[in-house]
């Protein structure tokens, strides 16, 4: 009989590791959950196989990590909270831009950076609840609106202050709430760490985020319900607006001033985490932890192109590869379910 109980618990056990599977592809960050282990797999065997020429695993590099990812995370959580309610917001990066620089000439002028952070994540709310009025009152599509953002806080930007540096300075409590260290992590990725846990409860555990996705995935339906589809797709906006000019915090503090042409390409980095972390371009579809994967994903593969000496066009080169084929694979699940 043992060999016949042996042969059965084969077959059980394969059955099990394939459920597991399935019941992780069900997540709605499941694959990317998966792509990201397996690369963090093979980074940590690459850095115990070949220390001196590979050092993933070092405390420098570590850092720079936990100092990079908070910039585009807190970027990405913003836009995906709003693709998610079925718009774009393409002026995030001109945003962080203007909101930092705001804020940093306002310290020059000696007014406390604990006033001058709020007031530029005030400035980057009221932008994006423009955006949003403009989107909604005059039904236009939002990709067209906050295109149109984009180059005008750009612009702005050299209005404002011309094409020069701008230094912050802030005192010494505020340097440590936002770049200083604690406990050997980085006060930025604690910071991005919290936005993700609250933004997973905002979106996932509280009635907006049932309305965000009701929004996002039929708006008639959601406005047949009594859902005011309006109101929650201008608090979308405005969620990006502060939460790019938070990113441009984060960023000032960390290097401790502000050029006008930083925030470039940040919008497109940030959009492209979401559809790589599965939020669906129809808008209705997505999680908070799969934007933050596809943000370590893109740090990590930017991590390991420079660690390997790789020409920088090689990283647009696979992000490019890897939007498509998350955009393809992300249909392709939408199809599946009949979206």
């Amino acid at each position: 009989m043992t060999p016949i109980i042996a042969d059965s618990a084969a077959p059980r056990s394969r059955t099990q590791k394939q459920s597991v599977l399935k019941q992780i592809m069900a997540m709605p960050a499941g694959a990317i959950l998966l792509v990201f282990v397996a690369l963090q797999i093979a980074c940590i065997l690459g850095a115990l196989l070949y220390p001196d020429d590979f050092r993933y695993l070092s405390p420098q590099n570590l850092t720079i990590l936990m100092k990079a990812v908070p910039v585009l995370g807190c970027l990405a959580l913003g836009a995906g909270v709003l693709m998610i309610a079925g718009e774009f917001d393409l002026s995030i990066g001109s945003v962080y831009t203007f909101t930092a620089i705001l804020m940093a000439t306002l310290v020059g002028a000696g007014v406390s950076a604990f006033i001058a952070a709020p007031a530029g994540i005030a400035a980057g709310m009221m932008i994006g609840l423009l955006n949003g009025h403009i989107t909604l009152r005059f039904g236009l599509p939002s990709f067209i609106v906050t295109l149109g953002g984009l180059l005008f806080w750009r612009g702005a930007v050299l209005l404002y202050n011309g094409a020069v540096q701008v230094r912050f300075d802030p005192d010494a409590v505020f340097s440590a709430l936002f770049s200083g260290t604690f406990l050997g992590i980085n006060a930025a990725f604690i910071w991005i760490v919290l936005f993700v846990i609250g933004f997973h409860f905002l979106t996932h555990r509280h009635r907006f985020g049932n309305h965000v996705f009701a929004t996002g995935g039929n708006r008639a339906a959601a406005e047949a319900i009594g859902i005011n589809t309006s109101r929650v797709k201008l608090i979308a906006f405005a969620i990006a607006g502060a939460m790019a000019a938070m990113a441009g915090i984060l960023a000032t503090a960390r290097v401790g001033s502000v050029q006008p042409g930083q925030g470039a390409g940040l919008e497109l980095q940030a959009i492209a985490a979401c559809v790589i972390g599965g939020l669906s371009l129809r808008g209705g579809r997505g999680s908070i932890a799969g934007i933050f994967l596809g943000v370590l994903l893109i740090h990590t593969m930017t991590d390991v192109l420079l660690l390997l000496r790789a020409p920088g066009f090689y990283l647009d080169m696979f992000i490019a590869t890897l939007i498509v084929l998350a955009a393809i694979f992300n249909q392709l699940i939408e199809r599946r379910a009949g979206v």
